[in-house]
């Protein structure tokens, strides 16, 4: 049976709002929750971009029975994979094993701040590649000297770790990311659902497909689709787009041209509970085993916690 996810968009809204809406989320029924990590909006009208590992650290310590993670995380320029497999020990043992490590490998909008550049995306697959290869050495317990082609690592130990360590969950966006990456995650990531992807992953069989999808609930169909618009038009660039861009205002030049008939084509807008869940349950219906639904907008993030998520829900188990 497919699990259904709710998504704590850090883009859309404050860290409080966040930790509130985590603990509604768990008590309507959702089955696990995911959080982006970013440092940057995608648009300025969103106004949000708090921590994620604070969120997630207070998240972790308001729930008890939702699975918890990122969605995604960079481990190979905002954050050093030292520090990244720290965090994730730690998030671990606060959330009681209840913890999946995301990875991918970044978009330029959060990565850029540090002042060191975008590289290539098949050098940035590489750092990824390498990164997993140190948080994994890492949540060994033992002590890690390495020198590799991006990272140097210097007698670094994790002293406070999970027994079993930290499943990681990884971001790709093509059947030759799939493949590659396989044998490195326990779980695949992809907002892309296409059979190709999923038949190209090369992990274990029990891995979890994990995807996300937004919707935009709203009393008003024609104010949601404004709401979705003014909020998620940048989705329409898709992923070789989103990852370059370094600003919230390249986004918006980029977008310029979409419109909320366009936004609306892609993303299910307005009241109506079976149009949205056929549109979540097509989605499942390509071979994911967990899906994340993005309730899009803050305005009417917890009314549709408290009155449409269950409702929801209920159609998608039934």
């Amino acid at each position: 049976m497919t699990r259904y996810g709710y998504t704590l968009m850090t883009e859309q809204s404050g860290p409080k709002q966040l930790v509130d809406y985590a603990v509604a989320a768990e008590k309507v029924g959702f089955d696990f929750e995911v959080s982006s990590d970013h440092y940057s909006p995608w648009l300025t009208s969103q106004g949000h971009a708090p921590y994620a590992w604070s969120v997630l650290g207070a998240v972790a310590h308001a729930t008890e029975r939702v699975d918890l993670m990122t969605y995604v995380t960079c481990p190979t320029l905002r954050y050093h994979p030292a520090v990244i497999a720290q965090k994730a020990a730690t998030m671990q043992l606060l959330s009681d094993g209840r913890f999946i490590l995301g990875l991918g490998a970044g978009e330029n909008l959060n990565e850029h701040v540090i002042g060191e550049g975008w590289p290539p995306v098949a050098q940035r697959q590489d750092m990824l590649e390498e990164a997993i290869h140190i948080i994994r050495a890492l949540h060994t317990g033992e002590l890690v000297t390495m020198d590799g082609d991006y990272f140097r690592i210097d007698s670094a130990r994790i002293w406070d770790l999970p027994d079993d360590g930290v499943p990681i969950g990884i971001a790709v966006s093509s059947a030759a990311g799939a493949e590659r990456f396989g044998e490195l995650g326990d779980h695949l990531i992809t907002t892309d659902p296409t059979p190709e992807i999923l038949a190209g992953w090369s992990g274990a069989e029990d891995s979890r497909t994990i995807g996300q999808i937004p919707i935009c609930w709203g009393p008003d169909k024609d104010a949601a689709v404004e709401v979705a618009h003014d909020q998620f038009r940048w989705f329409a660039g898709g992923w070789a787009v989103n990852a370059d861009l370094p600003t919230p205002h390249g986004f918006a030049g980029a977008s310029q041209f979409v419109r909320p008939e366009d936004v609306a084509d892609q993303i299910a807008c307005g009241p109506d509970l079976d149009e949205l869940a056929e549109s979540i349950r097509e989605y499942a219906g390509t071979g994911f085993t967990d899906v994340a639904i993005v309730q899009v907008g803050d305005a009417n993030q917890q009314r549709f916690l408290d009155e449409v998520a269950a409702p929801l829900l209920e159609k998608l188990r039934g």
